[in-house]
């Protein structure tokens, strides 16, 4: 009997053990910016950095997305890519404000079934500068991820401040394949 009750309370304080060890090991939450005025983030931004994807997988450049607020509070998902035959691979969707206190967490979905839209997809702005030149995207379980400019290139200064800000929200920058403009 006594051996019984010494298994279970070592086979307990293992596993307390392992879950303490998991949960000091998990990543910390990424944090959105505090405040994403909707108004001077629509427009053209061209990515110049992302994780791979399986949906982007065909562009090889030209990579923009443009957002169009619309009267509901929506936005129309402009995104367009060239792919390695010259061809323009371009994909509607529309994606809809979830925190509406910060208006830096959004969802997008480009999935349509007669107006229906079953899936959607995190689009955290979990950096921002102060002029709206570029900006960084994630999603919760770092999956995804991406680094938006007003224009093609980002100065290395600026590029470096998008990293810190990735690797601040627990991303490896070692994870991000620069994109050709």
């Amino acid at each position: 009997m006594k051996f019984f009750r010494w298994a279970t309370l070592s086979l307990t304080l293992f596993l307390l053990g392992g879950q303490t060890r998991a949960e000091d090991s998990a990543p910390s939450p990424i944090i959105p910016v505090a405040e994403v005025d909707l108004q001077r983030y629509v427009g053209l931004w061209h990515e110049v950095a992302k994780i791979p994807n399986r949906f982007q997988k065909n562009c090889v450049s030209g990579t923009t997305a443009r957002y169009v607020l619309r009267e509901d509070g929506r936005l129309d998902v402009f995104n367009s890519c060239v792919e390695e035959d010259g061809d323009r691979n371009e994909a509607k969707g529309v994606a809809r404000v979830v925190d509406t206190d910060s208006f830096a967490k959004l969802e997008v979905s480009f999935v349509d079934f007669l107006g229906w839209r079953p899936f959607w997809g995190d689009y955290w702005v979990i950096g921002l500068d102060e002029a709206y030149r570029w900006a960084v995207v994630g999603t919760p379980d770092r999956k995804y991820g991406w680094v938006l400019s007003r224009t093609s290139t980002l100065l290395p200064a600026d590029m470096e401040a998008a990293f810190l800000v990735l690797e601040t929200n627990g991303y490896d920058r070692t994870a991000f394949e620069l994109s050709a403009p």
